[in-house]
């Protein structure tokens, strides 16, 4: 047999076309006209049998329109008929906002495949606020499922400045995308209440609806995140309000509201906030005397910081936060103020402030049973462990006591409860939750923690670990260093323990539960010390800011560094909006 090879020419089909498009042009040799609408389109059957799954079935051998003349499209516009067709003789579809309804519905009804998905992709590359509602109403007609949700997450995203600026779009939204819209978690900016005045008002445009559509739309709405005022008055407002399923909903919430010291603990969906995680650096300043009462937020993904809109009630240093069921605790501390312009700490404090980011709000809470400062704090999934530290004695000239008590906020009581002690005072110590127990590391059993210098220091190496089972403090594998005013940080079933004051050497180590071993691992980029820490949910650990020593001087810093366990590395990924020392760090969903 002889050898042969197939040779393609890419311009053989598009002269084909081009003669096709010239000969309809022309009126030669069309056996067929379509007719919509009072226009007509003369065309060739044999290309639109091929290019259309429509017109192959329509001119199949067994129809009535296999030889006919003329075909009617009634369901079709003139324009988008014009549009496919040109699409089928040329490979060229035109479109823009004002014909792409028409142009889809042709594209749909002929079943010209290829057009549509042209259109999908129109859709999606120029979505914005000025046409997203409308997009999402084409797309659920049509049922464009990758377009329906790229318009339903820019209604999500752009709901501030479509409530603000084009809220009759939003009445005008399809019930689909709206029920997918109230059920995003998150929607920047906005708040509950306006998301309830809004399903609210398109239940009165577009309603009465049955009663299962509007429980399933009212259902999606985050009541506990309403504040009992505006619940009251809004769950008045429409029939559909008051059925059986909304009106336990909204009385649910309203026991939640009520709930008080145990909220944190009482946390569901209804009131969960439709936010990420942002991680907020609470206190500190560029002078670790004069602590400031902002709090900053940082957010990850776009390596940005905003000041949070609400600051701390008081200014601290030493202070201890935790964040539990969304809620953010700032614990104990030295409260400091002014005194002819030059800061002066007043007390050691035993305060405890509870802040709401649902409704933008601090509140005081039962305050601990001891004073405390340089203590270390955790939360479990029902309480607030506070250990350790050190206290001011009623004799201002004697030197701050170092403590080996241990207390616990009971949320559900409300009341802070004794703790089993530790077997001996530490404070500047660290402390680190992994699998309901809390490690504790390093630290100084004494006061010469107020006395160290570089090269000096006395810290501990000893690692304790309260068992949350037995209910007793044990001995864990201690540290290959020393650490005093270090930094935990529990990763993937691991501990990380950082850098202290005045350590000789820049090393991290991480420790094995299991195997209860302690591994030595990169150093740290700098060797600071009173730097913010927090652990991502990714498994990176952010430092931010702290303080060096640089030619005999303290110097403070700017840089945001992260550590990747899985690559044991360093790297800085952007800096902080000004230098910060004695920051307090955690991670909270506060909205943006």
């Amino acid at each position: 047999m002889d050898s042969y090879s197939i040779l393609y020419s890419s311009s053989h089909r598009t002269g084909l076309l081009a003669r096709f498009q010239r000969l309809r042009s022309a009126g030669r040799m069309c056996d067929v006209v379509l007719e919509t609408d009072g226009a007509s389109f003369p065309c060739h059957r044999a290309l639109l049998a091929s290019s259309s799954d429509y017109f192959w079935a329509l001119f199949g051998e067994a129809t009535a329109e296999r030889l006919a003349c003329c075909v009617k499209l009634p369901a079709l516009t003139p324009v988008g008929l014009d549009v496919v067709l040109d699409f089928l003789y040329s490979g060229w579809l035109r479109v823009c906002v004002r014909t792409l309804p028409d142009v889809l519905e042709a594209a749909r009804y002929l079943q010209v495949d290829t057009a549509v998905s042209i259109c999908e992709r129109y859709i999606t590359d120029n979505l914005s606020t000025e046409n997203c509602c409308c997009y999402a109403n084409l797309a659920e007609r049509h049922a464009l499922s990758d377009v329906l949700e790229a318009a339903n997450f820019t209604i999500a995203r752009e709901m501030a400045t479509l409530l603000r600026e084009r809220r009759d779009d939003l009445l005008g939204l399809n019930i689909q995308s709206l029920m997918v819209v109230l059920e995003a978690k998150e929607i920047p900016t906005v708040k509950e209440v306006e998301l309830v005045k809004l399903a609210l008002d398109w239940l009165g445009e577009n309603g009465p609806l049955p009663l299962l559509q509007s429980n399933l739309l009212l259902s999606r709405l985050r009541f506990g995140l309403v504040a009992p005022v505006d619940l009251a008055r809004l769950s008045h407002a429409i029939k559909a309000m008051g059925t059986p399923l909304i009106r336990s909903q909204v009385t649910r919430a309203l026991e939640y509201h009520r709930t008080g010291s145990a909220r944190p603990i009482r946390q569901n969906k209804q009131s969960t906030l439709r936010a990420t995680n942002r991680v907020l650096l609470v206190g500190g300043c560029s002078s670790p005397d004069c602590p400031e009462q902002q709090v900053l937020t940082f957010n990850l993904k776009t390596r940005t910081f905003a000041p949070l809109t609400s600051c701390l009630p008081l200014r601290l240093r030493n202070h201890c936060v935790c964040s539990l069921g969304g809620f953010l605790f700032v614990v104990g501390g030295e409260v400091v103020s002014e005194a002819d312009r030059k800061p002066v700490v007043t007390e050691t404090s035993n305060q405890v402030w509870r802040y709401d980011p649902r409704f933008e709000c601090w509140q005081q809470v039962e305050s601990m049973l001891q004073r405390r400062t340089k203590f270390t704090c955790c939360a479990t999934d029902d309480s607030i462990y506070a250990i350790g530290g050190q206290k001011t004695p009623a004799d201002s000239n004697a030197p701050a006591a170092t403590l080996a008590s241990v207390e616990f906020y009971d949320l559900e009581a409300g009341a802070w409860r004794r703790g089993a002690p530790m077997p001996g005072p530490l404070h500047g110590h660290a402390c680190a939750m992994l699998e309901q127990n809390i490690y504790v590391s390093g630290g100084l059993s004494d006061n010469s923690g107020a006395h160290l210098i570089p090269g000096q220091s006395q810290s501990r190496r000893e690692v304790l670990c309260w068992d949350h089972v037995g209910r007793l403090w044990k001995n864990a594998a201690p540290m290959s260093i020393g650490r005093f005013g270090h930094r935990m940080a529990s990763v993937h079933g691991y501990i990380y323990a950082l850098l202290g004051m005045y350590e000789p050497f820049s090393d991290i180590e991480r420790y094995d539960p299991g195997a209860d071993h302690w591994t030595r691992l990169r150093p740290l980029i700098t060797a600071s010390f009173s730097y913010g820490m927090a652990a991502m949910p990714t498994g990176s650990v952010l430092v931010f800011g702290g303080r060096k020593w640089s030619d005999g001087q303290e110097v403070v810093l700017k840089s945001v560094l992260e550590y990747e366990p899985k690559k044991d590395q360093w790297r800085e990924i952007c800096q902080l909006p000004r230098p910060l020392t004695g920051t307090e760090c955690t991670l909270l969903p506060v909205p943006d």
